[in-house]
């Protein structure tokens, strides 16, 4: 890789271009296959694995695709009176060599969307997919090599040892979506090399939903967004923090919200996925315990299946409530008013997202001042991420750097100044 990136064929436009429509013609043609290795490794049924996976990252290339001539061009910068006459100018160079390590919940958008960011700003890069999606993971070392060039593109495929065996090489950037566990493994190899690194982590993602808000919109908006891929998504809503009298409230709208999504018997949904592998599910049926099931809380471990459930009257200090659920299970907390639901917010890491639902703009105004998270979304939990010109990326414990769209380009590219000025 770091050979062909000598080379400079990789920073020419036209190759940048080539590569990205090369990964859409993959994205259409092999679809199918995409799909069928996602149902395999989570149950995903294909419309959702199209709709989150292969689609979003169709989508997120094209915007590429559209801009990208205009995000590469020299920007102007202004130059002091006392250095005139002179020029300057910043130019976007790629990195070089970078070295993605995806996840297994989203196993083929989290490795692919940002590979469209590394191809885009010319570097070389080896995708690294997660051995916990073996299916999706074969899928892609198979299909990238059959579509992309394969001097400045790699799939290693393995588990811990690969992955170490990786991660001892000098890389120009790594870019790494996972548990905050192993981004600090990622964080202290990369520091031996001095290679920054891109680290989107996950966390408790809080939903306040105040008086006034509409509930029966509320709950099912809070139940899409935590339930799909059975709540294994890093910014799915992870706790309801409920102010006054709303959570006895929001409980039966919660309960119905599910019901309409996956009916009465969500194991017989072929729309519900299942839990990845036999050790999550042991986890998460740990944290069945605490409060009052509101609804769900069946579970079968041969099929790795776990309902959608809702926990009312959850002590804060329960398990459930010390680490990130990563999985279908929503405790509903009350709290007596907006200033302890920002305290509650404040007194705990930083999340991958906040959302809140409420008809206050005064409300809007002290959680956009008052709280730091990766994102806030007021009214529609993790849709966020398929605004392509919104930066997706954590704070503090959450994650740092960030990505999609033209961040993208900022974080695989080193902005370069150039100053300009005559002899004569």
């Amino acid at each position: 890789m770091r050979a062909t990136f000598g080379t400079g064929r990789t920073k020419e436009l036209s190759w940048r271009l080539g590569q990205l429509a090369a990964l859409r013609a993959l994205l259409t043609e092999e679809a199918e296959a995409l799909q069928a290795a996602l149902l395999a490794d989570l149950g995903k049924n294909p419309v959702e694995a199209y709709r989150a996976e292969v689609g979003f990252t169709i989508n997120e290339l094209d915007h590429t695709v559209t801009h990208l001539e205009e995000w590469l061009r020299p920007k102007p910068a202004a130059v002091p009176d006392a250095f005139l006459p002179a020029d300057a100018r910043v130019v976007r160079d790629p990195l070089g060599v970078v070295l993605i390590i995806a996840p297994w919940n989203y196993p083929v958008q989290l490795a692919l969307a940002p590979l469209v960011g590394a191809l885009a700003s010319g570097n070389a890069v080896v995708v690294k997919p997660s051995e916990l999606a073996p299916a999706t993971s074969a899928a892609l070392a198979g299909l990238l090599p059959k579509y992309l060039d394969t001097d400045a593109v790699a799939v290693v495929e393995g588990a811990v040892p690969e992955t170490t065996a990786l991660l001892e090489q000098r890389f120009d950037h790594i870019f790494y979506t996972g548990s905050g566990n192993v981004g600090r493994i990622v964080m202290t190899a990369a520091a031996k090399h001095l290679t920054p690194v891109t680290l989107e982590l996950g966390g408790k993602s809080p939903v306040v939903v105040e008086p006034g808000a509409d509930l029966e919109v509320t709950a099912r908006r809070i139940a899409r967004g935590k339930f799909a891929n059975a709540g294994q998504t890093c910014v799915a809503p992870d706790y309801v923090l409920a102010i006054g009298d709303t959570a006895a409230r929001l409980e039966p709208y919660l309960a119905a919200a599910v019901r309409e999504l996956y009916g009465d018997d969500t194991a017989a949904n072929p729309g519900y996925g299942k839990i990845v592998n036999d050790r999550n599910f042991d986890r998460l049926t740990g944290l069945l315990g605490a409060g009052r099931v509101v609804t769900g809380g069946g579970h079968d471990r041969s099929a790795r299946h776990i309902d959608p459930t809702v926990l009312a009257d959850v002590p804060p200090d329960a398990p459930v409530m010390s680490e990130e659920i990563f999985g279908p299970i929503l405790p509903v907390l009350p709290v007596p008013d907006l200033d302890a639901a920002i305290t509650f917010i404040n007194d705990r890491d930083k999340p991958l997202a906040l959302y809140a639902f409420t008809g206050s703009d005064r409300t809007k105004e002290r959680l956009t001042r008052e709280t730091s998270s990766g994102a806030l979304t007021f009214g529609l939990p993790v849709q966020h991420l398929a605004v392509p010109e919104l930066p997706f990326g954590g704070v503090g414990a959450s994650g740092m750097g960030r990505y999609h769209g033209e961040y993208s380009i900022d974080t695989f590219s080193h902005a370069k100044a150039i100053l300009d000025k005559p002899l004569d």
